[in-house]
């Protein structure tokens, strides 16, 4: 069977780490969310799939063509560009002449498993099925009314949902839906949207993991979920003590370092001497955590150091970062509260009472510098030192603070 995968979006609401990646190649537990999304299709069944790019597709093409990550998929991919039209409608609508039988489509930026994508295959009856789950704040996804198992209504993002039953973003559809998607007219959102052919049309609810990736906060949930997934894999570990489980990619090596948790440690990464990572930490590729520094729950990115006493909570880190020494990521309010964040979008509530900082690609911390919780701080930046970030940070931005210095004379020492 043939997926249909659509990876076309921007991301905006993602910023900074999608300015210089498409949101399906940002990573959870060592992988892009996309690479995950494509291993579980498999195990549900899935022999060939269609990725439908536009935003920075070079950079999803170059990385699904690698020889390594064909060989770890085991599925047959090919990639095909939507054009100017906006919407899901328009992604499927784009694989019309690729497609003669019955066919599954997911969007490319969930973290799900195989058991919901093949609940909906196995369930599949007329032209279209979708997945629904339960969720605790449907008013933050597309949300249905069943009635006999069938859709009676559907709401996108409603302010007072009338069910809990959420939009999954995972299809079972005949090749007779590209009629239907030919007709459809442009939603309020100037975009053609495939809900407005939900009405009437099987609904199967599932009880496995899924988590939709809207926020960059998200990343940190799913990294959790898949990395206590994993199996154990030690390389190179020194005089330190692992109170966990430790998942080392080639060359990575803890010196002297007390690991607690769950840790997914990149290719040629250092951690140590005397750091400490505790909680569910996922370290990219060619990083350096040195000594007294501490991660805590975060996702670092290749190539992000934080060598001398720093802390790094609750966070997710861009790549090429450099932290000063003295770092310090704010990540919990004094009120104990949810921490809201201001986004392109507006203000979004996390529904997390830790969350530290959101950093883009290529900026750099000064020594002793700090940042308050759940702040944006975007790409080829400059935090000066001893500055306290307490609001969002545009790219490009270099940050500084004044600070009055005044002199006077020694005094002379009494006899």
């Amino acid at each position: 069977m043939k997926a249909i995968v659509m990876a076309a979006g921007e991301g905006v609401r993602l910023k900074p780490l999608t300015e210089t990646r498409p949101k399906v190649l940002l990573p959870v537990a060592g992988k892009p969310i996309l690479h995950h999304l494509l291993i579980e299709a498999k195990k549900a069944g899935i022999t060939e799939a269609i990725i439908v790019v536009r935003y920075l597709k070079d950079k999803i093409i170059e990385y699904f063509s690698r020889a390594e990550v064909k060989k770890e998929l085991g599925i047959n991919l090919s990639f095909i560009e939507q054009g100017p039209d906006n919407g899901t409608g328009a992604a499927v609508r784009t694989c019309e002449k690729m497609v003669q039988d019955t066919f599954v489509v997911l969007a490319g930026d969930i973290v799900t498993e195989s058991s919901v994508i093949k609940a909906v295959i196995d369930g599949h009856e007329g032209r279209i099925t979708l997945a629904v789950k339960k969720v605790s704040n449907p008013h933050a996804y597309g949300v249905v009314e069943l009635s006999n198992g069938k859709v009676s209504i559907f709401e996108e993002k409603p302010k007072h949902p009338k069910s809990d039953l959420a939009n999954l973003s995972i299809y079972c559809m005949e090749p007779t839906i590209f009629s239907d998607i030919r007709e459809l007219s442009k939603s309020s959102r100037g975009e053609y949207e495939i809900v407005d052919l939900f009405v009437g049309a099987k609904a199967v609810v599932t009880e496995g993991y899924w988590r939709d990736i809207g926020y960059p906060w998200d990343l940190l949930e799913a990294n959790e979920e898949l990395l206590t997934k994993m199996d154990m894999r030690s390389e190179h570990v020194e005089n330190s003590t692992i109170a966990g489980k430790v998942i080392m990619e080639s060359g990575a090596k803890i010196i002297n370092s007390y690991v607690e948790g769950i840790a997914y440690i990149g290719a040629g990464t250092v951690i140590g001497p005397n750091a400490y990572l505790r909680g569910y930490n996922s370290i990219g590729k060619n990083c350096s955590i040195g000594p007294g520094s501490t991660v805590k729950s975060s996702i670092l990115l290749d190539h992000v150091n934080a060598k001398h006493l720093t802390y790094i909570g609750d966070s997710v880190i861009g790549e090429d970062v450099n932290f000063g020494s003295g770092t310090q990521i704010a990540n919990y309010r004094f009120d104990s509260g949810n921490i809201n964040v201001q986004t392109e979008r507006g203000w979004a509530n996390s529904g997390r009472n830790k969350l530290g900082v959101i950093v883009g690609d290529k900026t750099k911390f000064g020594v002793l510098s700090c940042t308050m919780p759940g702040k944006l701080i975007g790409s080829n930046c400059w935090i000066r030192s001893g500055v306290v970030v307490n609001k969002n940070v545009p790219s490009g931005s270099n940050v500084y603070t004044r600070q009055p210095i005044e002199f006077g004379k020694m005094e002379a020492e009494s006899d």
